[in-house]
């Protein structure tokens, strides 16, 4: 068996920016991304300072997460250990770049695809060196098989000392650094300066220890970064809206069918129809927003032809499509007189429920590269959620129907949301990581606090909280469970949108 790997020696390495542009005409890479790429980080004070120079790249780690959460297995290892890529089943879902714990993966701006250093797999396979080993003036890229104990990069790994990144990620990286500046291989240990960078405009893509970050971090934070290139944010507005959206029809068919169980089931406002034509369309604006952050939407349906069934990017399709077709003949039956089936469906309904709500967690939980994403708080908060999803729209749905056992749902709501709450708290003050509390720190102090605080506490759990309280007694008004449920449902997608963009914002490279 052979396993390619490189060793790259910072201690010989002179910045030359060589195997960056080898690297670029070899493959045709366009302007603004980079397979491979130089980073310069400068340490010390004046007059005592050093610059060292590390070279960045896909790390075809042995236990590669991209590989395990691409939909398609556009991501796939070839005979000789390189994790390589194929263009023609890529979706552009941009689940790989969060699941890389080392921003080595970027979207082709030409051809809408996930690539990455692929070792030049196409010279390595007819007998040449890939082109970054070949044009390096000092010899400083050393490629070859790890399991060859005569290869000369398995005598380098052997005798001398050597790290490679981000080791607690646990990927087994086969790309190893000779001679690096620990600080160059922990992003959360340098920081851009504030009069920016040498060569380059920094930019809002430019991931970097922000104010808040770097002012917790006090000594930990041992160099500034002179030199590096952008990486844009992934996941947006669009994965934290299907958050909130898929939540809802969770939610809504969830307490649907509970009312059957209940003896409810002639109600087809309240149970029967209505609340299966909402989780319907729901359902549609979830598929939709996905479809929508997908760089190459027309393939969608690979995800169903092409499944990499590890990928929970193609389980919760799988879990999306059976919720749908239940809330399908939950709402045939109602409408063709047979709502007397109904309780046979309930269970099943719950569960597909849950699953719609909860499986972001294990997708979340695929994304190596987002520490914050990792908290086994996650699932169980994604289920509180729905509740308070589907607690919400029953509320608001109170001004037009009449809703059954309405006391028993406002309790329900307000008993989710106090749930929810301590979640929230305990994920705060819970820091798994270095990297979780930095993320944490950003949600909660930094560019995302107003949205945490505001949206997502405030407006989202105090708020409900209070009216639902309020609504509970006979004498008040009824439009507050209707205000109390937009807030919640308000606050519902604030908080997300903070969780997804913390999670994003700690630098990887």
């Amino acid at each position: 068996m052979t396993r390619l790997g490189f060793v790259l020696e910072s201690d010989s390495c002179i910045g030359c920016h060589a195997c960056t542009v080898a690297c670029k005409s070899e493959h045709d890479v366009p302007i603004g991304v980079n397979r491979t790429w130089l980073k310069y980080v400068e340490t010390g004070s004046f007059p005592n300072t050093g610059r060292s120079f590390t070279v960045m790249r896909c790390n075809h780690c042995d236990d590669a997460p991209c590989m395990k959460i691409c939909p398609t297995s556009a991501l796939h290892r070839t005979g000789n250990g390189v994790v390589d890529f194929d263009d023609d089943i890529c979706i552009g879902c941009k689940a790989c770049m969060n699941a890389c714990p080392y921003d080595a993966i970027y979207i082709n701006p030409e051809t809408n695809v996930a690539n990455k250093c692929n070792f030049c797999n196409h010279r390595v396979e007819v007998g040449l060196e890939p082109a970054c080993v070949v044009v390096c003036p000092t010899h400083a890229i050393v490629s070859g098989d790890l399991d060859d104990p005569n290869s000369e990069i398995s005598k380098i790994v052997a005798r001398d000392k050597v790290s490679v990144r981000a080791p607690e990620q646990g990927t087994s990286p086969k790309v190893y650094y000779r001679g690096v500046d620990q600080a160059a291989l922990d992003p959360t240990r340098t920081k851009i300066a504030d009069d920016g960078m040498i060569w380059a405009d920094t930019t809002k893509d430019h991931p970097t220890l922000t104010h808040v970050m770097a002012e917790h971090s006090g000594n930990q934070v041992t160099g500034r970064t002179a030199y590096t290139t952008t990486h844009p944010m992934t996941w947006k507005s669009k994965v934290s809206g299907y958050l909130v959206t898929k939540a809802i029809a969770a939610g809504v068919m969830a307490i649907a069918a509970l009312l059957v169980l209940l003896g409810h089931g002639d109600s087809s406002s309240a149970a029967g129809l209505l609340p299966a034509v909402i989780a319907g369309v729901f359902t549609a604006i979830t598929g939709a927003l996905l479809v929508a952050d997908l760089k190459q939407p027309s393939r969608f349906l690979y995800i169903l032809t092409k499944s990499n069934t590890e990928s929970w990017l193609v389980r919760g399709a799988w879990i999306l499509g059976a919720f749908a077709a239940l809330v399908g003949l939950w709402g045939l039956l109602d409408l063709i007189g047979s709502n007397s089936a109904l309780p046979w469906l309930s269970l099943p309904i719950v569960l597909l429920s849950a699953g719609v709500a909860g499986y972001t967690a294990f997708l979340f939980g695929q994304c190596e590269g987002r520490d914050l994403w990792q908290t086994p708080l996650l699932l169980p908060t994604l289920l509180a959620q729905a509740v308070v999803a589907g607690g919400s729209t029953y509320l608001l749905l109170d001004l037009f129907i009449d809703v059954p056992e309405l006391k028993a749902i406002r309790i329900t709501t307000l008993a989710a949301l106090g749930a929810l709450s301590l979640l929230i708290a305990t994920e705060v003050v819970s820091h798994g990581s270095r990297t979780v509390e930095l993320a944490t720190l950003e949600m909660t102090k930094g560019a995302y606090a107003r949205r945490f605080w505001l949206g997502g506490v405030v407006t989202g759990l105090i708020a409900p909280v209070v009216l639902i309280a309020l609504a509970l007694n006979g004498n008040s008004p009824q439009g507050l469970g209707a205000i109390a449920s937009i807030c919640a449902l308000v606050g519902l997608f604030s908080y997300e949108d903070a969780f997804v963009r913390a999670g994003q914002s700690v630098p990887l490279s």
